[in-house]
């Protein structure tokens, strides 16, 4: 069984009661759900990930003190330790003295402002331009099952998806190093008998492009150790999953670049589609300077392209 499917089947069968029976005048100010750090909101654990932080358990959300007050908050964590210790096999996780719990009573602001730095989710230009890919992957990942309050819904929509503008200028920087490190440098690092650099390039390649593939269809890059999984999902006609793991194997220096400039002929072929370049040649470099210069804002658009890297 999956992290989420238990957490929900246990929600069901001991949070909502417990909920409804000793907090019915609460429910309108909570939200309640399992989202955040972990293989397992994104639904990418397995047999392996139960080895640490798998239990039986879920989030409960909280407005301020100015609507939900300490004494009402102390009496739900009671509630919430009190649930069974284990259900279906599993055993719950002790609750930590100095925090870092993943599952139980936190306050909303607590949770976005460690997820994104933002305790109201509002982020700056320059915040939006800065923060890992990662962080905004699990600020909106997982499931909500209950929210009667409608505050981190609210903000969890607030950040689905970057401001186009930032988009665009992360979407550059990647475009431009992409082209540097895989149809510049890889084939001069072969030139220069430099097999491992030329390996290096391969890794840059395959980084910034994962990076550019979910930006052009508008989902956050997880963290690396899942980032090939959630590519193998999101690029459902294979288009680029096989042939970027083909960079990162023992291939020929020949294989490797047929891999790089077929993978980047595809993305510039989305980008032409999207009608975000106005570039028409097979230069990746060109089109991270057309992208960047389709930016609206002129401050941001005057930045170095690879600000956002």
């Amino acid at each position: 069984m999956k992290g989420l499917e238990l957490s929900k089947a246990y929600y069901e069968e001991f949070g909502k009661p417990m909920l409804e029976q000793q907090f019915p005048e609460l429910l309108k100010y909570i939200a309640v759900g399992f989202v955040g750090s972990g293989s397992d909101r994104y639904g990418f654990d397995d047999e392996i990930s139960r080895d640490h932080d798998f239990e039986p358990g879920f989030c409960i959300f909280l407005p301020g003190e100015d609507v939900v007050d300490r004494r009402s908050a102390f009496l739900l964590e009671r509630a919430y330790a009190k649930l069974p210790k284990e259900y279906m096999g599993f055993k719950r996780q002790p609750l930590s003295p100095v925090g870092g719990n993943r599952n139980g009573v936190m306050r909303t602001t607590e949770f976005y402002g460690k997820a994104v730095g933002a305790p109201d989710g509002r982020l700056s230009p320059d915040a939006w331009l800065r923060i890992p890919d990662y962080a905004l992957a699990e600020s909106v990942n997982g499931e909500v099952f209950y929210d009667g309050y409608g505050e981190f819904s609210a903000i969890r929509e607030g950040l689905l998806h970057m401001p186009k503008d930032i988009m665009l200028k992360r979407l550059a920087g990647n475009l431009l190093i992409m082209a540097q490190a895989g149809q510049y440098n890889f084939r001069r690092c072969i030139s220069h008998g430099e097999a491992e650099a030329a390996q290096l390039a391969c890794h840059e390649f395959v980084c910034s492009a994962m990076k550019v593939i979910f930006l052009l269809r508008g989902k956050y890059l997880p963290y690396y150790k899942w980032s090939f999984r959630a590519l193998r999902q999101l690029d459902t006609e294979q288009k680029y999953s096989e042939k970027l793991a083909s960079l990162l194997g023992s291939g020929s220096a020949v294989e490797k670049h047929k891999a790089i400039e077929e993978i980047s002929a595809e993305i510039i072929c989305e980008l032409k589609n999207l009608n975000i370049t106005k570039a028409t040649c097979g230069d990746l470099e060109r089109h991270a300077y057309s992208v960047n210069d389709s930016i609206s804002d002129g401050q941001l658009r005057n930045m170095h392209v690879l600000t956002a890297i």
